[in-house]
């Protein structure tokens, strides 16, 4: 986390009116005590109003408020909208991540804008995604992002069975199903794969390359040959 989403995150802990002590924050950041004090202290040297000292707990004085967000109606449903949607159809990562964002907007924006944080009128159906595929999906979410060869037993639309190993490099989400595209050793060649048909899924130590012809892009721009 970002040294400035943490003070962020801080002032919102500390915006319910009571007092919190610096272990409670630093239990819900996931940093040390003592980093609490120190960004105790430069928050304070920064002109938050914050009272209290180690020890005993710190709290906001009253008639501190973050600057409101300057969005419309269609933004923040948008914005919304979005979340909701990470919130329902990804893994518990990303939906923590989805809800913290939500908070933030409800500390920060306008009176006039509060009725849309309760609009039902925008409905998410929630497809119940398996703890399975959930997991996966995390899974290769750090393996794209570490670039980490990836391993798992797969069962192809016609019950063919194989063991692959690939170079994970892009999730794509079709409505129901989560699809990897990854560079498969067994093919040699661009391959993509439903999550929900993976077994035994597993980040390998080995990291691949970004070999030119086998990245993401090189990908991509095959399916915009094949439509034009």
């Amino acid at each position: 986390m970002r040294r400035a989403d943490r003070l962020f995150q801080i002032i919102q802990l500390l915006s319910h009116n009571r007092a919190v002590t610096a272990r409670f924050l630093a239990e819900n950041l996931d940093v040390s005590e003592r980093t609490i004090y120190r960004d105790m202290q430069d928050l304070s040297l920064s002109g938050v109003p914050i009272a209290g000292a180690a020890g005993v707990g710190y709290r906001l004085l009253k008639g501190f408020q973050l600057p409101p967000l300057m969005f419309n109606e269609e933004e923040l449903a948008a914005l919304l909208l979005g979340a909701r949607m990470v919130q329902v159809w990804t893994d518990k990562g990303l939906a923590r991540a989805a809800a913290q964002v939500v908070g933030k907007i409800e500390h920060v924006i306008p009176d006039r804008l509060r009725p849309e944080l309760v609009r039902e009128d925008l409905i998410v159906p929630d497809f119940a995604f398996s703890d399975e595929v959930a997991e996966t999906l995390a899974l290769l979410r750090r393996a794209i992002r570490q670039r980490h060869k990836t391993r798992y037993d797969y069962t192809r639309g016609d019950g063919q069975h194989s063991s692959r190993t690939v170079h994970p490099l892009g999730l794509f989400y079709w409505g129901k199903v989560w699809t990897l595209v990854a560079w498969c050793e067994l093919r040699d060649e661009f391959r993509h794969f439903r999550l929900d048909r993976m077994a035994r899924v597993e980040a390998l130590t080995e990291c691949f390359e970004s070999v030119p012809g086998r990245t993401l892009q090189d990908f991509l721009a095959t399916i915009v040959c094949d439509g034009e």
